[in-house]
């Protein structure tokens, strides 16, 4: 400190390394909460038996325990499932009204399709008919509901792909042929056949897969027949061994990664949304940085410096500064009504009046995004091209290149750094986008896809589901903010970290570029 002082530093070295810290803090506390919110929401918790002082009886999942101010009893929030027989999914108790907790490990928890989850015991399973009662603490049953379940999760991915692979594709077709001008009978009763065959299919696996179901008590003594065809996933977490409590966390933290969502976005998965948001974005980064490279070299090397080019600079500056709403506002009656309705008009006449691309879909979200982010790659472009050294210009004109020449191979490979560096910030700042994207072409639900192996493969003009507007979902527009908050925790985890694998990417490539260029260090 007495060397800055004598230099005239002060203290700001120190100043400046506290900042850095505390925004490191600042960042490494976010993403412990959201991690430690978010992923345990996978762990499998115990299962309670919890006796109340009224002899009254019910099995659930602690989650948490609050006291209210001025109020010297700690109440603790339950989750107890049973939402088709108890009508609830959540239950308050206050502490000192319990009696006992047990643990038994007979106690099973099915993660089920509709009505959410169900915690209770096996009294029998059906096939065919006929009920098989099986003592609901022996391992046989255990392992026979596990074999069950294994039949039919086979059974449900073959009805996936015949629904997804054969069915959908065939009744696009026929929608497709019979809308044309040019109807061909013969195609047509080939596709109805095909797609009668491929129904009868599905129909016989629905047959199999109806085949089973189970008889259910709760810890009260109300039973429940439930098809184990809604059955996603059993586990019976008292009996579970730390090395099965973290396999079922893994697979827990997969199926959210790779499966769709369900139950109005509560339960689930949110692989279409990951794969919506990568895809914006990359098209977004396809289109803006060529166009935002292109105008930042008019401005820095061809234009002539004057007033005119002074005011242009100042607009793209502002523009950077403009709410994201506004782009949303214009994307939407240029974009979508605009040049979409006119596309309808002269390609998809015969669709009308569904529209085809004038209304949201994918390709005007990542141009209305692309309008967003081109003046940040402007700025940054036009930044790294004016700190390339003149010298280096007039090395090569001098050497007999080309005016064109010494842009193509001297200026724009010094200034790929400062690209990348634009692209980056593009990248950050759109992938976090909301507003814009909820007038331009996202869904609160689109399970399907823009992507599948018809022509032409991707889809602009699909919907599609991005992780910021999941979050603002499911976080303010579903009915249980208890079930919702660890989604939200772990959906904004994920949104963090594909944001920071894409700018990481760029970052890597921008380092390769630099080093190969040697442009210099920004």
């Amino acid at each position: 400190m007495t060397s800055w002082r004598r230099q005239g530093e002060g203290g700001w070295p120190w100043l400046a390394a506290g900042s850095v810290a505390l925004s490191l803090l600042a960042l490494l506390a976010l993403l412990v909460l959201l991690g430690s919110r978010g992923l345990a929401h996978f762990w499998p918790a115990p299962v309670e038996v919890v006796t109340l002082e009224s002899g009254e009886r019910f099995a659930g999942q602690r989650v948490r325990q609050e006291r209210i101010a001025g109020d010297p009893q700690v109440d603790v929030l339950y989750r107890t499932g049973n939402r088709d027989l108890d009508g609830s999914y959540w239950r308050w108790v206050g502490a000192g009204a319990i009696d006992t907790r047990r643990y038994p490990d007979d106690l099973l928890v099915l993660e089920r399709e509709h009505w959410g989850e169900f915690l209770g015991r096996l009294v029998a399973l059906r096939a065919a008919g006929d009920a098989v009662p099986l003592p609901a603490a022996s391992d046989e049953a255990w392992h026979v509901l596990r074999e069950r379940l294994t039949r039919v999760e086979a059974l449900r991915e073959q009805r996936r792909q015949l629904s997804e692979d054969v069915i959908a594709p065939l009744a696009r077709r026929l929608a497709a042929l019979r809308s044309s001008e040019a109807l061909d009978p013969a195609r047509q009763q080939t596709l109805t056949e095909q797609w009668e065959a491929a129904r009868q299919r599905l129909d016989a696996l629905d047959t199999a897969l109806a085949r089973d179901a189970l008889i259910l008590e709760s810890v009260d003594g109300q039973r429940l027949e439930q098809p184990l065809a809604g059955v996603l996933a059993a586990w019976r977490p008292n009996a579970m061994s730390w090395v099965d409590r973290l396999l079922h966390w893994g697979r827990g933290v997969g199926r959210f990664l790779s499966e769709g969502p369900r139950a109005g976005s509560l339960e689930g998965g949110v692989w279409p949304a990951i794969f919506g948001t990568v895809m914006m974005v990359l098209l977004m980064s396809l289109i803006v940085t060529p166009f935002g490279v292109l105008a930042a070299v008019y401005l820095n090397e061809v234009a002539r410096q004057g007033p005119l080019i002074r005011l242009v600079r100042i607009a793209v500056r502002n523009l950077a500064g403009v709410p994201s709403i506004v782009y949303g506002v214009f994307g939407l009656g240029v974009f979508v009504y605009g040049i979409g309705g006119q596309l309808d008009s002269w390609f998809f006449s015969e669709r009308l009046p569904s529209p085809t691309f004038g209304t949201g879909g994918l390709l005007w979200a990542s141009l209305t995004l692309a309008l967003l982010t081109l003046p940040v790659v402007i700025v940054a472009t036009e930044e790294g091209l004016a700190r390339i050294p003149d010298q280096q210009r007039e090395g090569a004109l001098a050497l007999g290149a080309t005016r064109y020449e010494m842009l193509r191979r001297v200026v724009l490979p010094m200034a790929v750094p400062a690209m990348l560096t634009g692209v980056i910030l593009a990248v950050a700042r759109a992938a976090g986008e909301v507003a814009p994207l909820m007038l331009v072409g996202v869904a609160r639900l689109a399970p399907q896809l823009p992507l599948d192996g018809e022509f032409p493969f991707l889809h602009l003009d699909s919907k599609f589901m991005h992780l910021g507007y999941h979050i603002y979902n499911i976080g303010f527009q579903g009915g249980d903010v208890e079930r919702a908050l660890p989604l939200v925790y772990a959906s904004a985890l994920l949104l963090v970290v594909v944001i920071v694998v894409l700018n990481l990417t760029a970052i890597f490539l921008r380092h390769h570029l630099r080093a190969r260029h040697r442009a210099p260090e920004r």
